[in-house]
Parts: C-alpha cells; sequence; structure tokens
C-alpha cells in the first residue's frame, strides 16, 4: 500500500536498516536523524506515519509524540525503544501512541505494525475528507452525494421546484423519493405550507378513499366525527403520493377528477370542497408498463407525469457510497451516544463493493447495525454483516436485481459491471491493479467504466 513514512532516529544504522526494509514493501521513506529538523519537515510534507525513537538528544520521542498528537492527530506514530525502556514505550500509548516496537525487533512484526497504521491512517485520512465534504451538505434531511447522476437530479430539483408543475417521481425502493418530494416543497414558494404525505400501499381501497378525502359524520360505520382528509389538510402546500402505482382504479378516477376540477366530497358528503395544492407522486414501478397492461389510467398518467424526476439506484452512484455511509454514521452514533470517528479501509471497500439491492435505506440499516455491534473508534470489516463479507454477494446481489423474464444482454452487463465495481473496491480504486485482477488491458477497463458509468480512480 503507498505511503509516505517519517523516521526519525539518531542512530544512522537503524535508519539505514528501516529505510532498506520498509522502501522494499513499497512505501516511500524520509528517514531525519534530527528530531528538530523532523518537526520542521512534518509541516511543509504529507506524511502518513512517523516511526520514531524513544531517547534522543535534543527532542525525545515523548515530544515528538506530543507534538504530533496536538498538530496532526491524523498521523499515527510508532514508538521505537530499546528492551530496557518499553515501561515508558507502555506509557507512551497511554498518550496516544498507535504501538510500540522494541529493539531489536523482528522484520514480520514491524512490518505488521507499520502495515496496521499505513491503513489506520488512510482510513482516518478518508474520513477526514468525508467528514469535510458532508459539512457543505448542512441540513440532514439534504440529498447527499456527488455523482454524475446524482448532481443530475439535483439540477433538475433546482429548476422544478420553483414551478407549481406536478411532478412523478421515480425509482426503485429505497432510493429516496420522498426526499426528493420534500426537497421539492421547500425549493417552492409553497415552502412555508404544509409537506403532507401518504403511503397508497399502506391502506386497503375503502380506507385510503378516507384518509385522502375525509368523511362526514355517519359517512360509514364507525365514522363518528367528521374527518379532514389529506387534500384539504395540504392545502396551499404539497401533497405527496407515495406508491401511486398501487392506487385502486375507483380512486384512479376520483384523483383524476381532483387534478381536472380542483375540487371533491368527502366520502358522504356533497358539498365540494376546493383546494390549492401541488401533487407529487412516486413509484418504484414502470407506468408505462401498467398503462399498457390496463392497470393505470393514461389519462392520469399524463396528469401526474408532467415532469419526471428518476432517481438512480445506488449501484449507479457508487462514489456516493462513502458520503452515504458515513452521515450514517454521524447520526446513529450521535443517536447510540458512541464516539465512532469512521470506517476502517477494509469495512469502506466491502461497503463500496456491495450491490446495495435495497439501495440507500438498505445501507442505512446496515451502518446504524455495524455502529450498534462496533466497541471501537472505527467501524471495521467484522462489524459488518456476513451479507457484506460473502464472497459471492456481488453475484447475489445483482440476481436480485433482475426481473423473472430477463434479457441475456443486459443480464450479463450487470453482472460484468458489479465484477468491475468489486475489482475496483478490492484494489482500493487503483485501474492498473483493477485491470489485472480483472484480466484485462488498463484501457479496456477504461471504457467499460465509461460504458456503465462506474467512477474510478486514475
Amino acid at each position: 500500500m503507498s505511503a509516505h513514512i517519517l523516521i526519525i532516529d539518531d542512530e544512522k544504522n537503524y535508519l539505514l536498516l528501516l529505510d532498506t526494509l520498509l522502501s522494499e514493501e513499497g512505501y516511500a521513506i524520509t528517514a531525519l536523524q534530527d528530531p528538530e529538523l523532523a518537526l520542521d519537515y512534518l509541516a511543509e510534507s504529507e506524511i502518513d506515519v512517523v516511526i520514531t525513537d524513544m531517547k534522543m538528544p535534543k527532542v525525545s520521542g515523548q515530544e515528538v509524540l506530543e507534538h504530533i498528537k496536538k498538530h496532526y492527530p491524523h498521523i499515527p506514530v510508532l514508538i521505537m525503544t530499546a528492551y530496557g525502556s518499553i515501561d515508558g514505550a507502555v506509557q507512551s500509548m497511554r498518550y496516544g501512541a498507535f504501538d510500540y516496537i522494541s529493539k531489536p525487533f523482528s522484520n514480520d512484526e514491524l512490518k505488521l505494525s507499520v502495515d496496521k497504521a499505513v491503513r489506520t491512517s488512510k482510513a482516518r485520512e478518508q474520513n477526514r475528507i468525508l467528514r469535510q465534504t458532508l459539512e457543505e451538505y448542512g441540513d440532514s434531511e439534504q440529498i447527499i452525494g456527488r455523482s454524475a447522476v446524482i448532481r443530475n437530479v439535483l439540477d433538475m430539483i433546482g429548476k422544478v421546484a420553483p414551478s407549481s408543475s406536478n411532478v412523478l417521481i421515480t425509482g426503485e425502493s429505497g432510493t429516496g423519493k420522498e426526499l426528493i418530494a420534500k426537497s421539492l416543497h421547500f425549493g417552492s414558494s409553497r415552502k412555508n405550507g404544509p409537506f403532507t404525505s401518504i403511503n397508497c400501499m399502506a391502506f386497503n381501497p375503502g380506507v385510503l378513499e378516507s384518509e385522502l378525502f375525509g368523511h362526514e359524520k355517519g359517512a360509514f360505520t364507525g365514522a363518528t366525527v367528521k374527518k379532514r382528509g389529506r387534500f384539504e389538510t395540504a392545502d396551499k402546500g404539497t401533497l405527496f403520493l407515495d406508491e401511486i402505482g398501487e392506487l385502486a382504479p375507483e380512486l384512479q378516477v376520483k384523483l383524476l377528477r381532483v387534478l381536472q376540477e380542483r375540487s371533491f366530497e368527502r366520502v358522504g358528503g356533497t358539498q365540494p370542497i376546493h383546494v390549492d395544492i401541488r401533487l407529487l407522486t412516486a413509484t418504484n414501478k414502470n407506468l408505462h408498463k401498467e398503462v399498457a397492461v390496463g392497470n393505470f389510467r393514461e389519462d392520469l398518467f399524463y396528469r401526474l407525469n408532467v415532469v419526471n424526476i428518476h432517481i438512480p439506484p445506488l449501484r449507479e452512484r457508487g462514489e456516493d457510497i462513502p458520503l452515504l455511509a458515513f452521515h450514517f454514521l454521524q447520526k446513529f452514533s450521535k443517536q447510540n451516544e458512541k464516539e465512532i470517528h469512521g470506517f476502517s479501509q477494509e469495512a469502506m471497500q466491502a461497503l463500496s463493493a456491495y450491490d446495495w439491492p435495497g439501495n440507500v435505506r438498505q445501507l442505512e440499516n446496515i451502518v446504524e447495525r455495524s455502529v450498534v455491534f462496533c466497541q471501537d473508534k472505527l467501524v471495521g470489516y467484522e462489524n459488518l454483516p456476513e451479507e457484506l463479507k460473502e464472497e459471492t454477494a456481488q453475484f447475489k446481489s445483482a440476481a436480485d436485481l433482475l426481473p423473472t423474464e430477463i434479457d441475456l444482454g443486459d443480464t450479463l452487463e450487470k453482472i460484468e459491471a458489479a465484477l468491475i465495481r468489486r475489482a475496483l473496491a478490492r484494489c482500493n480504486f487503483i485501474q492498473v491493479k483493477a485491470a489485472e485482477m480483472l484480466g484485462i488491458s488498463k484501457s479496456l477497463l477504461q471504457y467499460k467504466l465509461k460504458k456503465y458509468n462506474i467512477s474510478g480512480k486514475n
């Protein structure tokens, strides 16, 4: 793993030995005998890990540690000490040293300790960048993402929100359709009015009719008082109907009439009620197909679908996974009163490699579960559920997304895209290594990244 390591030791022989050993592991090494010079060097260089001797003239290893913890707390510090000074090294651990190495040391133990420190450093840096990026979003209700596809969605929201047009929001379950609806509402002139929502699949047709339009006292058995429906409570605001594809035919007719006349009667009533609302709807169904087979009225579809905003599934916006995961980590760490600062590199790689058939909702659920089980400052790979660890998880999640009747070419492309995402994640998004793992050239990999709209670092 590429990393820049600063080694500080007044004994030149140890500097040469460590430089040779760690250079062979692929690390970039800066070896300095003067600790004062080393502290100056830290201020002007990007360092991932510091290895310092405990006993040195001018500045001790303990002073180096304290300086780094104060000014560069993200850099892990390994303390080297002679066998007779191990007690001092252990004391340094209490002050925040990452680990200590006793002289003379075992080469394998040294490499293992450095590898752990480098991984921790990379994870801390990644989590720091994620934290800074999330701070740009501010409100937790905002849509989180920086991928091209989500930027397109945000751009469309910015253009459509000020209008009064009906909007149909489409996308798989768990992609965040209600969040889009709220963004449209709060970006409109109706933002000071009510935002009212209802899931059309949560009620049977009779109950849903009452929930939408209200009822008069005595309209049916159990109607002991007059009730205002969601259309009334949303007056001068926005009404969001989720899972509109589940609306029963008789309610489709009544909804169409409301859209045409801007008025309705309560169940059991005869007095027309006029309302001023903006209607937003959402579905995970293909309403074009539902219209074609007669399950959904064509005239109602065109009334609802004045503007269509489609939310891409999480597997098509992989570069947003770290941001979303960190957002949920902060949320659930606070709820559970835990100080968890981020994810280990292995954990983040597993999250990034998974295809997320349940989309953002599934990611949120898994991060919450991981926070509950985490007993450290970072969520580790061991805290993740087995479904993310299985070797075949990518194929299972991709297969779960496929319909019963499939197009073979489309199916093979989805599997190929899943393999590419997994290889990139396992190779820390280094394209050359991912191409080597897949047995293809880098140029072919880059072609496929563009083809499948997969984000990958150069």
